[in-house]
């Protein structure tokens, strides 16, 4: 038991031991722990402020730059707002030009435009008096007759028409346009315009046909009446004119009502409105100029054939003299032989009277040329 307790106390003796040892390993690891962390703490704490120092010194050149940087974005800034302004204050300046351009034209636009509604209002105006002068019969006949009157009087001569020609039936026609031939043309002004009306102004189905059929029969009455008054054989042409002042009117006659057309043709009256009108002057303005060159061409045939009877008179008369001058050499040779002969027996003669001298010689009598006498 004691040696049992000496061994525990052996044990326990150098257990405790060696939790001194251990504790004192221990003591001494922690203590070089803590002098291995004091120093790396204090290196720590070097390259810590190593690095603050170039932390600052990098804050330091960062700030510079970011300085330097700002000034160059400060004068760049500038200067764009510069150029920004200098051009804003040109498109300002041209945007101001251009508006007081634009408000001149729209000025002058609306200047044009209210010339053009004064023109509208004249134009209503005159719209509703021809309205009022169609109304009524004659002024309508007038209003016909003054724009046939201008057609006429702007495509012929004043020789070739006459207005309100007398007839041999005593009727005047409205104009009268004279054909080479001398035969006038008629041309009649005074056009049913009631039916037309009345058939435009026609709202229901019986209106329509009422006026349709008021119109055939107002038409082919006036037809009959231009047939059996203007066209009278052998005095006048063998076709007449039917002036309708309004081309619409002209339009829709052909359009809706062709068998009156037909019907005035096959009646030698012909359907014409202001333009055809004008066609068909022009047409006799040409009729009458090719005419009057014929006329020309005849008188000029004429005086050619008179020409060449002067000219075949001229030949004879020339040649009469040249017979006379003929004659005329024949009778200076015969007088040149005479006056050789009357020489020639003076010769002998003064040889008989001057016997034993020498005889002179003779002066030759030269004859002179013919051409010479033909010219005396």
């Amino acid at each position: 038991m004691a040696d049992h307790a000496l061994v525990l106390a052996g044990v326990l003796i150098a257990f405790l031991a060696g939790m001194a040892g251990l504790a004192l390993l221990v003591l001494m690891t922690v203590r070089a722990l803590h002098r291995r962390e004091r120093r790396a703490a204090e290196s720590g704490i070097i390259e810590l402020t190593r690095l603050q120092t170039e932390t600052a010194t990098r804050i330091e050149a960062m700030r510079d730059m970011l300085a330097g940087r700002q000034a160059e974005l400060h004068r760049a800034v500038n200067e764009r707002l510069d150029s920004v302004t200098h051009h804003l204050s040109q498109s300002m300046t041209s945007t101001r030009q251009h508006t007081v351009e634009s408000l001149q034209k729209l000025n002058e636009r609306l200047a044009v435009i209210d010339h053009a509604q004064r023109n509208i209002t004249d134009l209503a105006s005159q719209m509703t008096s021809l309205h009022s002068v169609l109304a009524n019969k004659q002024q309508r006949g007038a209003f016909g007759q003054g724009r046939l009157e201008i057609i006429v009087q702007d495509g012929l001569p004043k020789s070739c028409y006459e207005f309100q020609f007398l007839l041999s039936n005593r009727s005047r026609p409205d104009c009268a346009v004279f054909l080479p031939d001398r035969r006038p043309l008629v041309i009649d002004a005074k056009f049913p315009l009631e039916a037309v009306t009345a058939l435009r102004e026609a709202k229901t189905e019986d209106e329509r046909k009422h006026a349709a059929a008021r119109l055939r029969q107002d038409f082919a009455r006036h037809v009959s009446d231009i047939s059996e008054k203007y066209l009278i054989p052998g005095e006048t042409q063998d076709l007449a004119l039917m002036f309708v002042p309004s081309e619409s009117v002209y339009v829709e006659l052909h359009d809706g009502f062709d068998d009156i057309v037909q019907k005035a043709f096959r009646s030698n009256v012909v359907i014409v409105s202001p333009s055809l009108l004008m066609l068909a002057i022009h047409v006799i303005q040409q009729i009458q100029k090719d005419a009057r060159m014929r006329e020309a061409a005849d008188k000029i045939h004429a005086e050619v054939g008179h020409l060449m009877d002067d000219i075949e008179r001229l030949h004879e008369r020339v040649l009469s003299p040249q017979k006379h001058f003929g004659q005329a050499n024949e009778d200076v040779r015969q007088i040149l032989i005479s006056a050789e002969k009357v020489e020639k027996r003076a010769t002998r003669i003064k040889d008989v009277e001057f016997d034993g001298e020498e005889p002179p010689e003779p002066a030759a009598i030269s004859a002179p040329p013919r051409a010479q006498l033909v010219a005396k």
